[in-house]
């Protein structure tokens, strides 16, 4: 592995300087290494160093991208270059897991310039998941505008794990988030608590028609699906026409589900992990009235960001999921049929970038990928000889 794929030292800065491959903003642009992805051969360019934890990529149609960092920054990634950190960003709590979290692009977002962002946010007894809608304006000085909360979780505590916050908008543009257990398992289970689960509401942050529990006494309206540890990839599937996720397991136990209205998926009732002690996690792998995993992880990968390829440069993936994780550092490739079913895994650039917390398609078919350091990059992954 070349030294540009580390992270940056004191030293290597120096050295870049010198070389002149830093931004005016003090980040660093690398150079390109043909790279094998699995049997094919591929081309891995550092577009950009030194964001801080950066957690989401969200490409713009012009081709510029929208990256978001924990501590609170957004920015434009263009012809390899960062914006500085817009202004109109919500505040957010920077701790433990917690910060500026997932940014999804409205469906009408060519004409509207909406975005939807999910983030830690401050409030009594704590922080806990929000999302937020506001308005890109482009222009010299970038920044977002008439920037409203559209969702807040019920219950916050000081608990810095397990927010969630992927972001996927339906074709119909309604959105789906998800929101961890927040580190207390119990929560998971409870139908009065936004906590571990898959949500949905309208554009304004109003209940759709279609959510499963709406109306009943006691039971969140926004709830989707519950029974969910922390999900932190979500995609919606155009060959299977349904949402997809993929959550942390405790020490293994990593899932992808099909969440559909009104399931429970088992945690922490049923897992296919262990606690962090080794002990079993409540009555084993199944039970009657929770869901089973499509395909699950043991031992753990601690899996993150997650796309479907549906690019022209890769054609062999075409259809497949492609998952980061963060633990085994790694893109999990996982190869579909015709009918949307899993029917292998490939894994991908493992130990090669370091912890890979989004995935995403450009609109060339190239991928991009996120890594989660505080010296985090974004590297492109194109088709090599």
């Amino acid at each position: 592995m070349l030294a540009y794929f580390l992270p940056m030292n004191r030293i290597r800065f120096i050295a870049m300087a010198a070389a002149g491959l830093l931004t005016s903003t003090g980040l660093a642009i690398a150079q390109s290494q043909a790279i094998q992805a699995g049997a094919l051969p591929a081309v891995a360019e550092t577009i950009i160093t030194g964001l801080e934890n950066p957690w989401s990529l969200e490409f713009l149609p012009d081709g510029a991208a929208l990256v978001t960092e924990r501590p609170g920054r957004l920015r434009i990634l263009e012809n390899g270059a960062l914006s500085e950190p817009l202004t109109g960003v919500p505040r957010v709590v920077d701790s433990g897991q917690g910060g500026l979290l997932d940014i999804a692009l409205a469906n009408d977002f060519a004409s509207s310039g909406t975005i939807y962002l999910s983030y830690a946010e401050p409030g009594s007894g704590g922080a806990g998941t929000a999302i937020a809608r506001a308005t890109l304006v482009r222009g010299e000085t970038p920044a977002l505008q008439n920037v409203r909360t559209i969702f807040s979780m019920d219950k916050k505590t000081g608990a810095g794990q397990h927010f969630g916050s992927r972001i996927v908008v339906a074709p119909d543009g309604t959105l789906f988030f998800t929101i961890g257990d927040r580190g207390d398992r119990e929560r998971a289970q409870d139908f009065s608590d936004h906590a571990g689960a898959v949500l949905r509401i309208a554009p304004d942050g109003s209940v759709p028609d279609g959510n499963p529990w709406a109306g009943d006494a006691g039971v969140m309206p926004e709830l989707w699906s519950k029974g969910h540890r922390n999900p932190q990839g979500a995609v919606w599937d155009p060959v299977t026409e349904a949402l997809w996720t993929v959550e942390h397991g405790a020490r293994g136990g990593d899932e992808v589900n099909r969440p559909q209205a009104g399931l429970n998926y088992g945690w922490p009732v049923i897992s296919y992990g262990r606690h962090y002690t080794g002990f079993k996690i409540g009555v084993g792998t199944e039970a009657d009235g929770y869901e089973q995993p499509i395909f699950y992880w043991d031992p753990s990968i601690a899996p993150s960001g997650m796309a479907v390829y549906d690019g022209a440069m890769f054609p062999e993936w075409r259809g497949d999921f492609l998952i980061g994780a963060l633990r085994a550092e790694l893109v999990a490739r996982l190869d579909r049929d015709a009918d949307g079913n899993i029917v292998g895994e490939e894994r991908l650039f493992e130990g090669r970038f370091g912890r890979i917390r989004d995935v995403k398609v450009a609109p060339d078919g190239a991928v991009w990928l996120v890594t989660d350091e505080s010296d985090g990059a974004v590297i492109r992954i194109s088709r090599g000889d």
